[in-house]
């Protein structure tokens, strides 16, 4: 398909034209396929969505700090494309598959005390049931986005299966192009076993790659263990020496290239054509073991050992990587989790030591920590909170692991850390970007904070501010923007500020000028408000005529979220700093258990993390208390002599957190 043909670029404007989807029709193209839903709608530009930094892990290397996400991928994409639109080298994402299944993880207190009958329950992590119209509008939408951000070398890898891969196939040559469709990937996951009555057992995922330019990077990988190197090791590697070791010999037909191959392993320059080879110099390369020379006439063997042997290249038949054992330590207890080495394969072939990957339905994190553990930069997003936690949890055992093993040769650590689970050695990367940055779009916590709330919200509705000291905060088409206190309902007495410091000598020059016109357009933001607010502001100002807009953000911005937090008793004993009680309401109410019956609090913490000097924005966490899973944090924690604003984050089981500040000194 052709490049005029493909899905237009994205702009991140308003997006009142979306509203009207039914008005528009897609024409069909002759000669090329196009997939057809109910209320398919062109998606052409995107609302921008700041994001808000909530907590930060590790060092920043080389400038870069990775970023993790919770929200909405379509609005974190919107947000991405402002800094990252054509900067993305790889995408891997793992979409809901329409499996009309609930996902669900178990949730399991840590003792007994706190849960009377019932210590466990399965908590859903996403609902994957859909209308076929609503799966295929939703996935539609973010391929689009996806294609902004890739670079033009860039590559996206869709899993997916039986259920909609081909309606996603047709999908992505519609945005791509047919012409960049590169290959369907068959993962074999599992041997068919369950020998269903009336169908063949379902073994395989589908992976979809697609590229967005001819130039995308593509680095070939190899294997021992698919199907074929293994029957290509049994016929060829025949042959053992006298230390016995196994070895196959590999026909020389060119003079030159036998030239070449023993000079270039002498550190010679390949020789000129004609030069001979001499007696000697045949016969210490054939001690040494690497080429096999027998009688005068006959043909010139190379040796190549079996345990020197790289394997076949890869296919698109991935037989060789098996689901993640029970067992395993990579294993998180995700619904979903793909193991690291099939992520491990994919971020190889497709990047290269310091390239961004992608991956916007993150789930568990797997993508994200093969990323680091391969020295590639990354960013991830999921709008499940359950995900972030895990996933933030996950990189932060990583990075530590990593920053006390950077200097063991490579081929002696495995990705996962347990040299009897399936893994997959790091590559030739030297630098490793272990911190990273979480951010909030579209779940802002503002109501602590008003100064960033304010920051937050001109964001969110694209205001170009103004210089401090100005009576407005900005300006936003044509009108002047005023945003008025956000952690309570604005009242008449919230516009005093204005009408006090209008400039009403410019209200007469205007009025003067053109006494049929406003003499000023002026827009008020607010998180609520009593009624009749622009009634008053108009009043108050009268004989002037002014135009008032008021947008309420909890009325006529529904799309943009906040969030309150919870509370917890922490208190400062003899120089520790002591987490008393905390009761979340919602695991309590889950575990059917009443607070006043919980015997020890931390039965119910999944995580604590203390930032001893917080500035009053970001989290950075010097305690990251993440115990095993047959452990409790210990609730009671030394503080620093130099500590200040401390700030206190637990999560509980459910990945649900609460934040606390505690003053000391």
């Amino acid at each position: 398909m052709s490049n005029q043909l493909r899905q237009p670029g994205v702009g991140q404007q308003d997006t009142e034209q979306l509203d009207r989807v039914e008005e528009y029709k897609f024409e069909p193209i002759k000669g090329y396929p196009m997939l057809h839903w109910h209320g398919k709608r062109p998606f052409t530009s995107t609302q921008y969505y700041p994001a808000q930094h909530k907590e930060t892990y590790g060092p920043e290397v080389q400038g870069w700090r990775n970023k993790i996400y919770w929200g909405d991928n379509l609005q974190v994409m919107s947000h991405l494309l402002k800094e990252f639109r054509g900067k993305v080298k790889l995408v891997y994402i793992d979409p809901p598959f329409d499996s009309k299944a609930d996902y669900k993880l178990i949730v399991r207190a840590r003792g007994q005390t706190a849960t009377n009958d019932q210590s466990a329950f399965e908590e859903k992590q996403y609902t994957d049931i859909w209308t076929n119209d609503e799966y295929l509008q939703f996935m539609y939408q973010r391929i689009i986005l996806l294609r902004e951000l890739l670079a033009d070398d860039g590559s996206v890898y869709v899993h997916c299966d039986w259920h909609k891969s081909h309606y996603l196939r047709l999908m992505l040559d519609e945005i791509f192009g047919s012409d960049y469709f590169r290959n369907e990937i068959i993962w074999k996951r599992k041997g068919g076993s369950s020998n269903p009555s009336n169908q063949f057992d379902i073994a395989t995922d589908t992976i979809l790659l697609y590229v967005k330019s001819k130039s995308a990077e593509f680095n070939a990988v190899y294997s021992r263990d698919t199907l074929e190197a293994k029957e290509y090791i049994e016929e060829r590697f025949t042959n053992y020496d006298d230390n016995g070791r196994r070895y196959m010999k590999s026909p020389i037909v060119s003079p030159n290239y036998r030239e070449n191959l023993i000079y270039e392993y002498k550190g010679y320059s390949p020789p000129p054509n004609g030069w001979s080879i001499s007696k000697e110099l045949m016969e210490r390369w054939d001690r040494e073991g690497k080429l096999y020379f027998p009688e005068r006439g006959e043909r010139i063997y190379r040796k190549i050992y079996l345990d020197e042997y790289p394997g076949q290249p890869v296919s698109n038949l991935w037989a060789d990587i098996f689901v993640i054992n029970p067992m395993a330590k990579e294993r998180v207890g995700y619904p979903t989790q793909k193991p690291e080495a099939l992520l491990a394969r994919i971020i190889k072939i497709s990047s290269k030591p310091g390239d961004i990957v992608f991956d916007c339905f993150m789930g568990s994190g797997t993508t994200q920590a093969v990323a680091m553990k391969l020295g590639r930069r990354f960013i991830g997003a999921d709008i499940n909170l359950g995900a972030v936690q895990i996933t933030t949890k996950r990189l932060v055992t990583v990075s530590k692991v990593l920053s006390t093993t950077q200097t063991i040769p490579a081929d002696n650590l495995r990705l996962n850390f347990d040299e009897n689970d399936e893994g997959v050695v790091p590559s030739e990367a030297t630098t490793l970007y272990t911190g990273f940055d979480v951010y909030n779009v579209n779940h802002y916590d503002v109501f602590r904070n008003p100064v960033e709330a304010k920051d937050l919200l001109l964001q969110a509705l694209e205001v170009n501010r103004l210089q401090a000291g100005n009576i407005f905060d900005g300006e936003k088409d044509g009108r002047l923007v005023k945003v008025l206190p956000v952690n309570r309902i604005a009242t008449r007495q919230d516009l005093n500020e204005l009408i006090t410091g209008f400039d009403y000598r410019a209200f007469d020059r205007r009025r003067a000028e053109n006494p049929n016109k406003p003499v000023e357009k002026v827009m008020l933001v607010c998180m609520g408000h009593e009624p009749g607010l622009a009634a008053h502001l108009k009043q108050e100002v009268s004989p002037y005529v002014l135009d008032v807009e008021v947008v309420d953000i909890l009325r006529d911005k529904q799309e943009i979220q906040f969030k309150r937090d919870s509370q917890a008793r922490i208190t400062i004993q003899g120089g520790y700093l002591v987490i008393e009680r905390f009761y979340p309401m919602n695991l309590l109410a889950k575990l059917s258990v009443q607070a006043e019956t919980v015997g020890d609090w931390r039965e119910l913490v999944e995580s604590v993390m203390i930032d001893w000097n917080y500035d009053g924005a970001v989290l950075q966490p010097a305690v990251v208390d993440i115990p095993p899973e047959n452990r409790m944090v210990a609730g009671r924690y030394a503080i620093p002599e130099d500590a200040g604003t401390i700030r206190v984050k637990i999560t509980d089981l459910l990945s649900e957190s609460l934040e606390q500040e505690v003053r000391y000194g």
